[in-house]
């Protein structure tokens, strides 16, 4: 049988490419695309028979791109969120997407208690402070997390590794997901926004999501974490929220666009704390999405069921042809 032809989209130097995917041998004929541009992608993509995805976004599968893969079997995306790609076109066209599921639940959940901690105890301000040469004991007011309603949006592998963290601390947590869930804490959304002095944002992006959270509705002096989607948020209202005071802060790790621009208004904002998209990025997350995915290919390739899909068509990948001498 010839070999499968993947065709790596990250953002990675080729030889490296190449050395992450070695436990596939032979079966599998590596290629990148010759430039990291649209263009290069689409023209790669007619042999394409497994793409391996691109995390930033910035090569994502449109319904153009799944239009230009007619052989296409398999996309395994090296990263939790997949709204980069178009979903329904590749349901549509029997390729299942399969991501990394639970790989970055332990970083991005300690970056989320530790981004509310930071908040609530002041700890930007006072190191500010210090460094001015100020001693602001009594003027800062922190507050402590013990005892606090924290809520969570979104129950997935990270809203479970949240939930603990925080329960760890002696905060009273509830949750809303769109799956229903055994777990006790789950309530409306809209009681969740109202009622809790922390609130959690790590929901995956969908049609539905987007622009789910109006910091508006949140309790009066309540802290918003987002380390979900930027769009999940509607980042206006989170500005307009925080010059108001309705919102005593705000940790973001994602943002509407990415890199934030220079002229963000979030950037010169008091009691915001600003993080790079990197919540989930440790050299521990990073070597379980490797394994993942790694072990995601060669089952792929064994005829074994993949892990994590996303789309609901079957997990056994095949083939579009048993000869794949056509391509």
């Amino acid at each position: 049988m010839k070999p499968w032809h993947l065709l790596a989209l990250p953002p990675l130097d080729e030889a490296l490419i190449r050395t992450l995917l070695e436990p596939l041998g032979d079966r599998v004929e590596v290629r990148v695309p010759a430039a990291r541009d649209r263009a290069s992608m689409l023209a790669a993509l007619p042999e394409a028979e497994i793409v391996l995805g691109d995390w930033t976004g910035t090569l994502a599968l449109d319904g153009e791109a799944v239009a230009a893969a007619p052989w296409l079997a398999f996309v395994q995306q090296p990263s939790v969120g997949v709204d980069g790609h178009d979903l329904p076109a590749l349901t549509a066209a029997g390729v299942p997407v399969a991501n990394t599921a639970g790989v970055s639940a332990i970083a991005v959940s300690e970056w989320c208690l530790a981004a509310a901690l930071s908040l609530s105890r002041k700890l930007g301000e006072a190191d500010a402070a210090v460094r001015a040469g100020d001693w602001p004991q009594q003027g800062l007011r922190p507050r402590e997390l013990h005892g606090r309603r924290v809520g969570i949006v979104g129950y997935g592998p990270i809203g479970v590794a949240c939930a603990a963290l925080f329960r760890a601390l002696g905060c009273e947590v509830s949750y809303w997901t769109r799956t229903p869930r055994e777990d006790p804490g789950h309530t409306d959304l809209e009681t969740l926004l109202a009622t809790s002095d922390v609130v959690v944002a790590v929901i995956a992006l969908t049609p539905e999501t987007r622009g789910l959270i109006d910091p508006a509705r949140l309790k009066q002096g309540a802290i918003l974490v987002n380390a979900a989607r930027g769009e999940v948020v509607d980042q206006g209202a989170l500005v307009a929220a925080l010059r108001a005071g309705h919102l005593a802060g705000a940790a973001l790790d994602v943002f509407e666009t990415e890199p934030l621009p220079k002229d963000d208004p979030l950037r010169a904002l008091p009691g915001v704390l600003l993080s790079p998209h990197a919540a989930g990025v440790t050299p521990e997350s990073t070597g379980r999405l490797i394994a993942v995915t790694v072990d995601n290919l060669v089952a792929a390739l064994d005829g074994r069921e993949v892990a994590h899909v996303v789309n609901g068509v079957s997990p056994i990948i095949r083939r579009k042809f048993a000869d794949s001498s056509v391509l």
